[in-house]
């Protein structure tokens, strides 16, 4: 059994498939959350979208100093370029009543086909609206991801790098570890 959404096992050409090393995604995620801070923008909370959001949302929760996260657990690929239909939420879920008011940064690590990123960004526009007395208080969302291809729907604010390759990420190249028997 090979990582999610990782391409090992393939005989793709290496040239054809972009790679970040773990030294280069402490660069990007660098780059990335400055291109946030210059913006003038800063979150209040930081949703990652599991698994890819993870480690880009941890380091970038680092890099500006903001402590609230939260993840919202999301299935799309099932395996080596295949998909379900439509992507999924998988529990526990995240109470988005938290986002009420908030200047939201949601972060992935790539908008493929962007419909997870679309799908999660949908659903804190729908849910991140309260009544606060006779007031609208709508949720500020913004989305950053590590890499963008050019096909995604949706796109994001905050991008490091656009590619219409494959990307190897270093946390999802190696097989998974399983127990010797």
């Amino acid at each position: 059994m090979t990582a999610f959404d990782d391409g090992a096992g393939t005989e793709a050409d290496p040239a054809e498939r972009e790679t970040l090393t773990w030294e280069g995604f402490g660069e990007a995620s660098r780059e990335l959350t400055r291109s946030i801070v210059e913006s003038g923008w800063i979150p209040d909370l930081i949703i990652a979208v599991a698994r890819g959001g993870l480690l880009p949302a941890g380091a970038i929760s680092y890099a500006m100093g903001v402590k609230a996260i939260g993840t919202m657990n999301v299935e799309f690929y099932t395996g080596i370029g295949e998909t379900l239909t439509e992507p999924r939420l998988l529990p526990p879920l995240m109470d988005v009543s938290a986002v009420f008011g908030k200047r939201v940064l949601v972060v992935d690590d790539v908008a493929d086909s962007g419909r997870t990123l679309k799908m999660v960004m949908d659903l804190i526009a729908r849910h991140g609206l309260s009544l606060d007395g006779e007031t609208a208080v709508a949720v500020d969302a913004r989305s950053a991801v590590i890499y963008e291809k050019p096909r995604s729907v949706i796109s994001p604010d905050y991008v490091w790098r656009v590619t219409d390759r494959w990307i190897n990420f270093p946390w999802s190249t190696l097989p998974v570890v399983q127990a010797q028997e």
